[in-house]
C-alpha cells in the first residue's frame, strides 16, 4: 500500500522503520530508536499507549492502524482538500531553498530524506527468507529551523548520493509531532 502511495503526486509517503521488533532475531536496516518514539509521541496525540506495525499518520494527526485501503482512502480525501501549498522549493545562485509563505501555525521546517526504493532480504523472524521492498525509506530526518508562521526562505543542503529529500512544517502539540501544515519534495 505504501508503494502505491509513494507513487501518487498528491501523497507524500515516508516509511519511518522503527526498532521495536528487532528483538524477534533480525535488526531492520532501516530503524531507528528516533522513529520509535516518534511513532510512541503519535500515539500520546491521541491518548493512546498503543501502536501498531504497519502504522500509518495523515497529516501528523489521523492514524491508521493496519492496512484499512478504505480508512485510508477517506483520509487521504479529507486531507487533500485541505491546502498545503505553503512551502515552495527556490532556485537560488546558491543552491536550493523552501520558501514557509504565511501560515496558520507555527512550528518546525524539516528535511527529510529518503531512499525511494530498497530491496532487502530478512534473515530472522516471521518474515525470514523473504524479500521486501520499501519505498520512500526515511534515513534522515534533520530540522532546517523553527517557524514561527511568517514567511521564511531557508536554505536546503545538498542530497546525499542515491537520496531524495522533502520538506515539511510541522506543528508541535507539548513537545510531541503535530498537524503537518504543509509538505513539499525538494527533487
Amino acid at each position: 500500500m505504501l508503494g502505491d502511495l509513494a507513487a501518487r503526486e498528491d501523497v507524500l509517503a515516508l516509511s519511518l522503520h522503527v526498532d521495536y521488533w528487532d528483538w524477534i532475531g533480525w535488526s531492520d536496516t532501516f530503524a531507528k530508536p528516533a522513529f520509535s518514539e516518534r511513532q510512541r509521541a503519535y500515539a500520546e496525540n491521541v491518548r493512546s499507549n498503543v501502536v501498531y506495525t504497519p502504522q500509518f499518520v495523515i497529516g501528523g494527526i489521523d492514524q491508521v492502524a493496519g492496512v484499512s485501503g478504505m480508512k485510508m482512502a477517506d483520509l487521504l480525501e479529507v486531507h487533500g482538500a485541505v491546502s498545503k501549498d505553503m512551502l515552495r522549493i527556490a532556485s537560488t545562485a546558491d543552491g536550493r531553498e523552501v520558501v514557509a509563505m504565511p501560515g496558520p501555525g507555527a512550528g518546525a521546517l524539516i528535511l527529510v530524506g529518503y531512499i525511494p526504493e530498497a530491496t532487502v532480504r530478512v534473515l530472522a523472524g516471521e518474515n525470514a527468507g523473504k524479500e521486501i521492498t520499501y519505498h520512500n525509506v526515511v534515513v534522515s530526518w534533520d530540522e532546517l529551523a523553527d517557524w514561527n508562521g511568517d514567511e521564511v526562505s531557508v536554505p536546503i543542503p545538498p542530497a546525499a548520493a542515491g537520496l531524495r529529500q522533502a520538506v515539511i512544517a510541522q506543528s508541535a502539540e507539548d513537545g510531541r509531532p503535530g498537524e503537518i501544515l504543509g509538505a513539499v519534495r525538494v527533487d
